[in-house]
């Protein structure tokens, strides 16, 4: 029975019932609602045929609610609140206020664009559900193009077909070699790639883009490849292998600019190079068969806003 009562009672009804039991008089609940005293009588009769008990009584005061009107009314209250909850939340939605997005980007773009945009989106809705993944770039536009992602901050991958992609931006990665502060070579000015080949290193695989502009440089500097290498992708190991050996960690200037500030007091310091190490650009990667939502399409919004503040 109660099954058919919810089935046939209607939010409308539910409205009546809680203006009747909030101000106790017919008339002032039909204006309340914008209706008739005509209109509200009969609703509420019909209100009652489907209850199949009387909801309200008239007393010389006005309307009293009876037993099961006080329990209907109890019940409008909460049946209410939750239908315009849920009309908030899918304007929140619209609006782009609200929801879910899922991103991913290399290290140097999840630090330097992602995290501000971010704290922005997070001020205009604190209540949006943000998922930041943060990998090499082919684990990253595999997942994209999976459905994993939204967008991603990367790069194309050698054999994925890049026509799939809308690819906006080219933003610029450089490379600091960071090691700990009592390091032999930490405040020592102008470094040669020369000066490196002999200490231990930490950094990414063969064929990472950050690896290969390391390994360029050496070439270009005419110095041997260095052979005491740990390879990793975790930036935890990376920082764990310079805080206890002499290794030379390559990361993106984001990195270092985090990991090397005096207030972090994790004792890090970039070395001081001739000439610049610089990384192949990362781009702005979405999937052109993919339609963002509307939270998704605002955080990037904030991101592009980023690089153009760069």
């Amino acid at each position: 029975m109660s099954d058919i009562l919810s089935q046939r009672l209607q939010p409308r009804h539910f409205s009546l019932i809680k203006a009747i039991a909030d101000l106790g008089q017919l008339s002032l609940a039909a204006a309340s609602l914008s209706m008739t005293q005509p209109a509200a009588s009969r609703m509420l009769a019909e209100i009652e045929k489907i209850v199949g008990a009387t909801v309200f009584v008239r007393t010389p005061k006005g309307m009293e609610a009876t037993e099961i009107g006080n329990a209907l009314a109890r019940r409008a209250e909460t049946l209410l609140e939750e239908i315009r909850e849920a009309m908030r939340e899918v304007d929140a939605i619209k609006r782009g206020a609200s929801g879910t997005v899922r991103v991913g980007a290399v290290t140097g773009g999840a630090l330097g664009y992602i995290v501000p945009a971010i704290r922005a989106l997070k001020a205009e809705s604190r209540m949006a559900e943000i998922h930041v993944d943060v990998a090499p770039s082919g684990a990253l536009v595999s997942n994209l193009m999976s459905g994993q992602f939204d967008f991603v901050l990367g790069r194309i991958p050698f054999g994925i077909d890049a026509r799939q992609f809308d690819i906006r931006h080219a933003l610029a990665e450089e490379v600091d070699l960071v090691v700990h502060q009592r390091h032999p070579l930490a405040g020592v000015g102008r470094l040669h790639m020369g000066d490196l080949q002999h200490f231990p290193w930490a950094m990414q695989g063969p064929g990472a883009p950050m690896r290969q502009a390391v390994e360029h440089a050496f070439v270009e500097a005419g110095a041997n490849l260095p052979g005491d290498v740990v390879n990793t992708t975790s930036l935890l190991v990376m920082i764990a292998m310079i805080a206890s050996s002499n290794a030379i960690a390559p990361v993106s200037r984001e990195v270092s600019d985090l990991l090397c500030h005096p207030g972090t007091g994790a004792g890090l310091r970039r070395l001081d190079l001739s000439l610049p190490i610089n990384v192949l650009p990362y781009h702005m990667i979405t999937l052109k068969s993919r339609r963002m939502s509307a939270l998704a399409s605002r955080l990037q919004d904030l991101v592009l806003q980023q690089f153009i503040n760069r």
